[in-house]
């Protein structure tokens, strides 16, 4: 009986996603664990970590929706913070040790500009030991605490945007990047210091936007209500998006493969497969000979 009521609540909801504002000294666990309790179920996840220092968009899935969160993971990213030059730290961040300091009093906008400038579009960048990357099995962050310090190899990133702009503090800039998925975004800080012959730091990180989730969006953990979720098909808002009646809504329930042409499916794919209402059914992806197969099914 209690794990039919377990199910049961499972299937009754909630199920959405939530766009969490996450404040500073949170890790993205801890606003997990504090969602469970407000919004009533276990079944909560995250579509990428975000440092506890760190302020800004998380995305979290709920109920049903959790199984999406792998579509989100990879989602484009926003961030907004602070490049501070001439100190180095332990962890490339304000809450780090300093390792080094640079005089750096005679560098100027233009500079800072242009060596930013030279990190933009497809670069290699080797991940900080303050890092949930895994190597040998370990995570780096755990290493580091450890006083390990492993080689990492160097992983590919694409960074979209990045500017800088000068503060009434002359070793102070403000920093906005538009990258990909992976990108860490106090390494860039420290590229910029070493680019300009010295070093620097990051402090007062805040993502803006993950995927077309923003800040706009965003609200408190404090906030979070099972009323207020978005649908699960947000977490799939960026698939090409495929509508399909009654009769097809049936075999897509059930996994069947559908030829593209039955199921209204053009470019490359996945696509996400709408009932009539606009829920979510399932997100398809492209088989062979023409077909497409699902990848996961919702309902």
């Amino acid at each position: 009986m209690a794990m039919a009521a377990r199910t049961m609540a499972e299937v009754a909801g909630p199920h959405g996603v939530a766009v969490v504002d996450k404040p500073a000294g949170w890790t993205s666990h801890d606003v997990v664990a504090k969602a469970r309790g407000l919004l009533g179920t276990r079944r909560v996840g995250h579509a990428g970590t975000l440092d506890p220092d760190a302020t800004g968009v998380l995305v979290l899935g709920v109920g049903r929706a959790t199984r999406l969160l792998r579509y989100a993971t990879d989602l484009p990213k926003a961030y907004e913070g602070e490049l501070v030059l001439g100190v180095e730290t332990t962890t490339l961040d304000a809450g780090g040790e300093v390792t080094a300091v640079h005089d750096m009093a005679e560098v100027r906008a233009e500079e800072v500009a242009a060596a930013a400038a030279g990190l933009t579009g497809a670069i290699l960048q080797v991940p900080p030991m303050v890092s949930a990357v895994q190597v040998g099995g370990r995570r780096l962050h755990e290493l580091a605490r450890a006083g390990v310090e492993v080689e990492r190899a160097p992983r590919p990133v694409t960074v979209h945007r990045i500017e800088v702009q000068p503060t009434a503090d002359a070793a102070v800039y403000r920093l906005s990047v538009e990258c990909s998925s992976g990108t860490y975004v106090r390494s860039l800080a420290a590229d910029i210091g070493h680019a300009l012959g010295g070093g620097a730091h990051l402090r007062a990180l805040r993502r803006t936007a993950v995927g077309s989730f923003d800040l706009g969006q965003a609200r408190p953990v404090d906030a979070l209500d099972p009323a207020r979720l978005l649908p699960p098909a947000a977490a799939v808002s960026h698939l090409e998006a495929v509508t399909v009646g009654d009769d097809l809504a049936v075999a897509v329930g059930h996994g069947r493969v559908l030829s593209l042409e039955r199921l209204g499916a053009t470019g490359p794919g996945p696509w996400a497969v709408l009932a009539a209402d606009g829920n979510l059914l399932a997100v398809y992806a492209a088989h062979h000979h023409g077909t497409a197969k699902p990848d996961l099914v919702l309902a």
